[in-house]
């Protein structure tokens, strides 16, 4: 007997069972769909970072509390020593006039504008913020150096913040509440997406000592150093790092762009490998599921193989059958959990960034089709060892 008639018997005995086929390839699908759209999610996120932090400007050094080398066993990201104004104007102090320091500070905060309400994140710098990262101005200004020495209450707003409390009206002069302060709007930004220091477009921007005095401490979040040139990154690196080791000791972390784009790259990179092996438990699942319902198939038409045998089929006709029977299960599962976890890919665009890649679909495709090659051997050749005699007896 040719592989096709292999084929042809193949589907007329998986059509013959409809519900029992769609069921056994329901754990491929769900298997195969969630690689792909796990691996999706991360890959896109990953990719918006990468494309956020280069999107920052260029010659940054960033400056965070804690030590981040010391992740083994010691104190790890502990942060027993915050950063504070002090070291920016030491920094700012000790440092060639050509570099900017930007000292920032983040929170949560809770946004009112008349019966408008909204939880959103604060962040506060000084007037060298501008200089440094990359904004898109669709109204309005950034605050100037008078306006961070006066601690003066104006906001800048992401464009979800104005498009939430000010749908369809221009936000500038108008006044919002922010944890209880009044703040003027004086500028609102285009959409700009997630960044380092989190999603822009759901953010509010002011003055260093406002935002402190928002959220209620004199802590930094980070200092934030743009080297005047991409050559020298190196050497401001090393002079920040023997500016501030008398007074934080080992207690801060500098990292210049690359390094950090690096860390995050690789923290991804292993997040979405997980992601998509905890997706492929599901597959072997799905495999399981495969067999058993093979080896049912097996119990459900002994008589057959019985006959078929009676009349001259060999062993390895009874094997290729049933090993196409679930090669077939476990691909078709597969090409409808590709279509699936593309499908949902492409619809979690809109809520989070995803980029399916072909190695995804690729690798969760054929490990499918492998899937049904491993887990189909053994009912098959379970069914190839039948004796023609005992089959033919069997109720």
């Amino acid at each position: 007997m040719n592989i096709w008639e292999s084929v042809r018997i193949a589907v007329r005995a998986l059509n013959a069972n409809r519900v029992r086929s769609l069921l056994t390839m329901l754990g491929v699908i769900i298997g195969v769909a969630a690689v792909i759209l796990l691996v999706a999610i991360g890959t896109g996120v990953q990719d918006e970072v990468t494309g956020t932090i280069e999107g920052l400007g260029s010659n940054l050094i960033f400056v965070f509390a804690g030590n981040m080398e010391d992740g083994g066993g010691g104190s790890g990201f502990s942060i027993n020593r915050p950063l504070t104004s002090a070291e920016v104007d030491l920094l700012a102090d000790r440092l060639s006039d050509e570099h900017r320091v930007v000292p920032v500070v983040q929170g949560p905060v809770t946004l009112r504008s008349g019966n408008r309400t909204m939880r959103s994140t604060v962040a506060g710098s000084n007037e060298y913020a501008e200089e440094v990262f990359t904004a898109d101005y669709i109204g309005g200004r950034h605050y100037r150096r008078s306006e961070v020495i006066a601690g003066s209450r104006v906001a800048i707003l992401g464009s979800r913040v104005r498009d939430n409390l000010f749908p369809f009206q221009d936000p500038i002069g108008r006044e919002i509440d922010i944890n209880g302060l009044r703040f003027t709007v004086i500028g609102h930004l285009a959409a700009q997406g997630g960044s380092l220091t989190g999603d822009q477009d759901n953010q509010i921007f002011m003055p260093l000592s406002a935002a402190q005095r928002v959220l209620g401490t004199t802590d930094l979040s980070s200092i934030i150093v743009r080297a005047a040139e991409a050559d020298r990154i190196d050497s401001v690196q090393a002079q920040i790092e023997r500016i501030l080791r008398p007074s934080l000791g080992e207690e801060f972390s500098v990292m210049t762009q690359e390094q950090t784009l690096g860390m995050l790259s690789t923290l991804l990179g292993t997040l979405t490998v997980m992601l998509a092996g905890i997706a492929g438990i599901s597959l072997l699942v799905g495999g399981v599921g495969i067999m058993n319902i093979m080896l049912v198939s097996v119990s459900e038409r002994t008589r057959e193989i019985g006959i078929r045998k009676a009349v001259g089929a060999k062993t390895y006709d009874i094997l290729i059958q049933f090993v196409i029977e679930a090669v077939m299960l476990s691909v078709l599962g597969g090409l409808i959990g590709v279509l699936i976890g593309w499908g949902g890919a492409l619809a979690l665009q809109a809520v989070v960034p995803t980029q399916v890649t072909a190695w995804a679909v690729g690798l969760a495709f054929f490990f499918s089709a492998g899937v049904g090659v491993f887990f189909g051997v053994y009912p098959a050749w379970r069914a190839s060892k039948l004796e023609p005699i005992a089959a033919l007896r069997y109720e």
